[in-house]
């Protein structure tokens, strides 16, 4: 391995050459993108294209997280719809061969923009702008939910049957795959979550963690715009208001006791970003839909960042994590599923 934690860059480069002559242009360099909690993400430079590669977290890895395959699979099928993705190259299992990361890896052409993870950045916009941005990224969700899985070649992806409830026994089982002490708000949580299923009315692609920071924003000044919706892992087919429930909890986590840059948010109202309402109502107005009460669906939301942060701890704590900013993720998952309880 180089100095790259993660990822041997000659190894990319050997295989970028032999595989994809097309894109390989000489030496390449590579960094982490910072900001990312689960899937490592890195920006190489040298190639004839700027690319990502994506590949699992060093060390703890659970067998339903992580999948790299998922990931290039539903970006791949997005890339004829109107859901602004990033071109895709190839998956790979590098696995035995180990040249690259020794895990399954994929390639993807970095697409144009920005992430927008800090308020600071708010001042290259204006008020309005951020307006727009706000109702953009609801309005490509809405067109995510809309997209036909059989008709893009996903029908496959998922189980939409008894999602809600297989949801909630996979992330028990990630909890309990991560325990490292004892958790008593996030299982009372749990427990909440499961006496209280709510009967999904639609089915539809799930993103998984919909959110703000998850995006590639193009433009200045009154027009920015999305270029990209980026981090797949967690895609599936099932009910869509996960994916709301789970941007409403970004879009006022700022506003949580202990999450200030914690967890990265640039939303603050105050500068022009709709509200949560506003956002639900811009959903609601471009998917031809009523939405319903969304409380069960951002305590879920909730828990299920806790379950991974709590993760994020155990894999900290093993020395298995690559970046800044591990260590303040153990201190999170209580509050965050007291305030899960609070939204119930």
């Amino acid at each position: 391995m180089t100095d790259t934690p993660g990822l041997d860059v000659r190894g990319l480069e050997a295989w970028l050459a032999r595989c994809h002559p097309d894109l390989a242009d000489g030496a390449l360099t590579a960094e982490v993108i910072p900001g990312g909690r689960s899937n490592l993400t890195y920006a190489v430079i040298g190639a004839r294209r700027p690319l990502i590669v994506r590949r699992p977290p060093l060390g703890h890895v659970l067998s339903s997280a992580h999948d790299m395959r998922r990931e290039h699979r539903v970006i791949s099928a997005l890339s004829t719809t109107r859901v602004p993705v990033p071109r895709v190259v190839e998956v790979v299992d590098d696995t035995a061969a180990g040249e690259v990361t020794a895990t399954v890896f994929f390639v993807m052409e970095r697409a144009p923009g920005i992430v927008l993870a800090s308020r600071a950045q708010n001042a290259a916009y204006t008020a309005s702008g951020l307006g727009r941005l706000g109702i953009r990224l609801a309005q490509h969700l809405a067109d995510l939910h809309a997209v036909d899985p059989e008709a893009v070649g996903l029908g496959d992806f998922g189980r939409p049957d008894g999602y809600l409830r297989r949801q909630l026994s996979t992330w028990r089982r990630q909890l309990d795959a991560s325990r490292s002490r004892e958790t008593p708000a996030l299982d009372a949580l749990q427990e909440s979550l499961a006496a209280d299923l709510p009967a999904s009315a639609r089915t539809g692609i799930v993103h998984g963690d919909y959110r703000l920071d998850n995006a590639l924003v193009v433009g200045s000044g009154d027009d920015p715009r999305i270029s990209a919706i980026l981090d797949w892992e967690m895609a599936t087919l099932g009910d869509p208001l996960v994916d709301l429930g789970m941007l409403g909890l970004y879009w006022t986590i700022a506003d949580l006791d202990g999450f200030g840059g914690a967890v990265p948010s640039a939303v603050d109202v105050a500068a022009g970003y709709p509200d949560f309402t506003g956002v639900v109502d811009a959903y609601a107005a471009h998917a031809g839909i009523r939405v319903p009460d969304l409380r069960w669906y951002r305590a879920f939301a909730a828990y299920k960042l806790a379950v991974i942060l709590e993760g994020i701890h155990y894999r900290f704590r093993a020395g298995e994590t690559v970046g800044a900013g591990f260590d303040r993720m153990g201190a999170l998952v209580e509050p965050l599923a007291r305030r899960g309880q609070e939204v119930r």
